[in-house]
């Protein structure tokens, strides 16, 4: 099975459910927020909408007040500086919700290829 990245958020939280994946998926998250230093801890009792509200609102305040500490997570996590580039960042929170969702996409990446490799 070839990896298919998902169109949206609730694609793709719900695929990590259907697999079994999703509580990897929030340790992976954990992880690399933590190894970038901006301490976030989902526990795994984590619900798929609260998991998508909280990093929307951890990725809009580092936005707002820790610039560059976000591009730094984004790097550690591998997000691609093109991609990033290419939002509009006209609105805040609509960008905090597209960077968490590039955020989600890019760890749900590593969660499924270590999954099946």
């Amino acid at each position: 099975m070839n990896f298919v990245a998902p169109l949206n958020t609730i694609q793709l939280l719900s695929e990590a459910e259907k697999e079994n994946l999703y509580s990897k998926l929030i340790d992976q998250i954990n992880k690399d927020f933590n190894f970038a230093n901006e301490a976030i801890d989902f526990p795994q009792s984590t619900s798929p909408d609260e998991l998508k509200v909280q990093l929307h609102e951890k990725v809009y305040r580092l936005i707002q007040y820790k610039y560059t500490e976000l591009l730094n997570l984004l790097y550690i996590i591998d997000v691609p500086e093109d991609t990033v580039k290419q939002l509009d960042g006209s609105d805040t929170v609509e960008l905090s919700e597209q960077i968490a969702f590039l955020i989600l996409k890019r760890e749900w990446m590593k969660v499924w290829f270590r999954n099946r490799y």
